[in-house]
Parts: C-alpha cells; sequence; structure tokens
C-alpha cells in the first residue's frame, strides 16, 4: 500500500500545534515541552538541510523517543476524573491525538530517510561473518551491510611511476 507524499513541513506544523494544544493547561510538566518542542526543533533542521541525513535520522529516532516519554508523561500525570475541566480535558485530548499520530509520523519520516539515502537500521547479529574485530572478539556488531567491501590496499591499478627495470618506448 503506497502513502501518499506528506512534506515534512505539514508533519512539523502539525505536531507543533498539537503539542502547543496540549500544553495549554499546565498540567503536563515543562519535561514534555521542552522534549516534544526540541524534537520539532531537530525538525526544522531536516527542512532546512535537505540533503543531511544526520538530520533526518535523528528526527526520526527523536519522534521515536517522544513516543516513550509521551507514554510516561500521560500514565504520571493524567488527572483524576474529579479534576477533569473542559480546558484539561482538551489538552489531554490533543496529548493522547499527538500521541496516536506519531507513529505513522515516524514511519513518513522513515521513509523520507530512505530517500535521502538513509541506511535506518540496526542489525545485531551474534555471529557475524565478516572478518573484523567484532569477529575477532565474539562481540556483537551493530551498522550496516560490508558484503560489497572492496581492500584498498592491493594495487591493482597501472602504479604511477614506471617501473626503472624495464625500457622506455621509443616515441613515433
Amino acid at each position: 500500500m503506497e502513502l501518499p507524499a506528506v512534506s515534512l513541513k505539514v508533519i512539523i506544523m502539525v505536531h507543533w500545534l498539537l503539542t502547543v494544544w496540549g500544553c495549554m493547561n499546565y498540567m503536563f510538566p515543562a519535561s514534555y515541552a521542552w522534549g516534544n518542542f526540541s524534537v520539532l526543533a531537530v525538525g526544522i533542521w531536516a527542512i532546512v538541510q535537505r540533503d543531511s541525513l544526520d538530520a533526518i535520522t535523528m528526527f526520526l529516532f527523536g519522534l521515536l523517543l517522544t513516543v516513550v516519554t509521551d507514554i510516561i508523561h500521560i500514565s504520571l500525570f493524567y488527572p483524576s476524573n474529579k479534576d477533569l475541566t473542559d480546558l484539561k480535558r482538551f489538552s489531554v485530548g490533543m496529548v493522547i491525538f499527538s500521541f496516536l499520530l506519531k507513529p505513522v509520523s515516524c514511519y513518513l519520516v522513515y521513509q523520507m530517510c530512505r530517500e535521502r539515502g538513509g541506511d535506518c537500521t540496526f542489525n545485531i547479529d551474534p555471529k557475524p561473518s565478516c572478518d573484523n574485530y567484532f569477529a575477532h572478539n565474539d562481540v556483537s556488531s551493530a551498522g550496516r551491510d560490508r558484503s560489497t567491501y572492496e581492500p584498498i590496499d592491493q594495487q591493482d591499478a597501472n602504479p604511477q611511476w614506471p617501473d626503472s627495470s624495464r625500457t622506455a618506448q621509443q616515441p613515433y
């Protein structure tokens, strides 16, 4: 199923608006606002530098991290039924709506990360097959696939300087 192309600007504006509405009441601590707004600032960096793989990757992992912190904030600071006013109900509703929308946003940002050439994978292989430091020390490796690695220490190309033992070619 192909999702429609959504701009990074739209994702950031929707989450910004939901975060502002979620912070209208001082029910959640400042850590909720700081966490969400700082991740949105990284998203603005990803908009400004369209070719930066670091920016979009950091925005993706920041969104994933705010999903976890939103769960913690909602579970710890949800008011009791007798304390719910209309404003608190609206703020909590916007926080929950933002929380429910973040996995969709993470998927869309992941697609943008792949379009920019990012790998965005984390592989843990208990028995690595590559011949590197991790394979010799029996430690798990994480990173990119190195199956297309070409060693550069072998000289297949012509040397830069001619061999002094051979005679020079005569000009035409």
